[in-house]
């Protein structure tokens, strides 16, 4: 798996053979070839480490908090912590997703992940009766999925927003749009 990460941070998985990435781990072709049937499945395993990323566990953690707002506001902070932690990974991933099916299969796992954690909160807050008066719990759901995803959180990197500095934007956009 290190050598799977190496090449995408390196920007060379997609053009990498099995047989490189075999040499960069330091087995043979074969051995991989025992654990992984295709570059698929060793997508799928390397990320398959994501679940134990300390702030995508805190993320989990965060939308079962009691106070909405709190809940909320630990929610979008641990996404953004989420995000830097495996930038590096990520934008490779995500730059392929539309030529390269291990990659736009890990993407629409995320968002579809992301999509049932954004629900509860959503939920939550409705429960919570901390939503706008007229935010629905579909239109908070839509709101939390553009200040959650990967592609709002590059777009505020690549304009030169630190991590702090795009987390407090997301937080500001949330209680404006979402809270009473």
């Amino acid at each position: 798996m290190s050598a799977v990460r190496e090449l995408l941070v390196a920007g060379e998985f997609h053009e990498a053979t099995v047989e490189q990435v075999a040499e960069r781990a330091g087995v043979s072709r074969a051995t991989l070839y025992q654990h992984f049937r295709s570059r698929l499945e060793l997508i799928d395993e390397m990320c398959d480490g994501f679940d134990a990323n300390p702030a995508l566990l805190a993320l989990r953690e965060a939308v079962n908090d009691e106070d909405p707002a709190t809940a909320l506001a630990a929610t979008i902070t641990q996404a953004v912590a989420f995000w830097s932690s495996e930038d590096a990974v990520l934008s490779q991933l995500y730059g392929v997703a539309a030529i390269d099916q291990a990659a736009a299969d890990l993407v629409e796992r995320q968002r579809d992940d992301r999509r049932g954690e954004m629900t509860r909160l959503a939920r939550h807050l409705r429960q919570a009766r901390a939503l706008r008066e007229g935010v629905s719990e579909r239109q908070a759901l839509v709101t939390l999925m553009l200040l959650t995803s990967y592609e709002s959180y590059r777009e505020l990197r690549q304009v030169g927003l630190t991590d702090a500095a795009a987390t407090s934007t997301f937080l500001a956009a949330a209680r404006r749009q979402l809270l009473l």
